[in-house]
């Protein structure tokens, strides 16, 4: 569930640009086929020309907090100051998010942050154990975590409606009215505008408006989810897919995702099976500082002869 560049860059910097370009070339040349276990390959992400510019310009300030950092500044959330803001893509998500972050999880080393540079205004990071309280608004919640009460992303609402119901009647006693997630019918204005209204009208009717994800190694999970502030939360369980994470946890199966991934394949299931449209790679550029740093790993460890 993290990541660490310094390594890497160091790595490649030291090989030379000729035999970089060398082993971009090779990488290039190979067929579709060669990555069929890559499926960063099919993004739609926007271009990387500016992340390019910046390897090879090395470590550059913070404009903040004046550290000295390779692409962006981990501790203020903002490109350095040789990644122009206006370069970096801006993905508008659906739902708000929360994540928090393990106090022992390495800030340097933490894909989360890449979500808060990319979608900052739904993205909010708190660490543990400073996080909110959340039972107010459980109804209007669930948290990202696998578990044997967890439910799949297409039965959100139906589970979502049952938490709403129980809200009402901790607090009434009249428990057979309809839960308030159940709205009058609202008529769209335009014509034009109508598969957009549907849209909107299909977020709005899965009473969801918020998920919460756990950034952390796995051995260090528990604490985070036995906290009571957590209790009651519908918990959501994605489909399997395999990570590309190079930071692989030793001895965890290849199906353990890194905090952007699940982040991302989140949103596609989401947009998919409760907003039931067709995915055309919206979320894609959430993977956009991600995608760049394992295509440097590709590139170095072919480099390096391991490939």
């Amino acid at each position: 569930m993290s990541l660490n560049s310094s390594t890497f860059l160091n790595e490649e910097n030291a090989q030379g640009p000729k035999r970089n370009r060398e082993c971009l070339g090779s990488l290039e040349s190979q067929t579709p086929s060669s990555f069929q276990d890559n499926p960063l390959q099919q993004l739609q992400l926007a271009s990387h020309k500016v992340l390019e510019k910046a390897q090879k310009s090395g470590r550059s300030k913070c404009p903040r907090c004046n550290s000295s950092r390779m692409f962006y500044c981990y501790t203020c959330f903002v490109p350095v100051e040789t990644v122009p803001t206006k370069e970096i893509p801006t993905v508008k998500l659906p739902l708000k998010i929360d994540i928090i972050k393990h106090p022992n999880e390495t800030d340097g080393k933490s894909t989360a942050v890449h979500a808060k540079l990319l979608a900052p205004d739904d993205v909010t990071i708190y660490k543990y154990p400073c996080i909110p309280e959340y039972k107010e608004k459980r109804h209007e919640i669930a948290l990202i975590f696998p578990g044997s009460n967890s439910v799949s992303v297409k039965d959100i609402a139906f589970h979502l409606q049952k938490h709403s119901k129980k809200a009402v009647c901790d607090n009434d006693d009249d428990c057979s009215r309809e839960p308030f997630l159940k709205q009058a019918k609202i008529e769209p204005k335009e014509e034009e505008n109508l598969s957009e209204f549907i849209a909107s009208n299909r977020n709005e009717s899965t009473g969801l408006k918020k998920i919460i994800f756990i950034d952390s190694t796995w051995n260090q999970t528990n604490k985070i989810i036995t906290d009571e502030r957590l209790q009651g939360l519908l918990q959501v369980e994605l489909k399997t897919r395999k990570t590309c994470f190079w930071r692989h946890q030793k001895g965890k199966p290849d199906t353990y995702l890194s905090t952007i991934e699940a982040i991302y394949y989140f949103f596609v299931d989401y947009h998919q099976e409760v907003l039931k449209e067709n995915y055309k790679g919206q979320y894609d550029n959430l993977l956009f500082f991600f995608s760049f740093m394992y295509s440097m790993i590709k590139n170095a460890k072919c480099c390096k002869g391991k490939e």
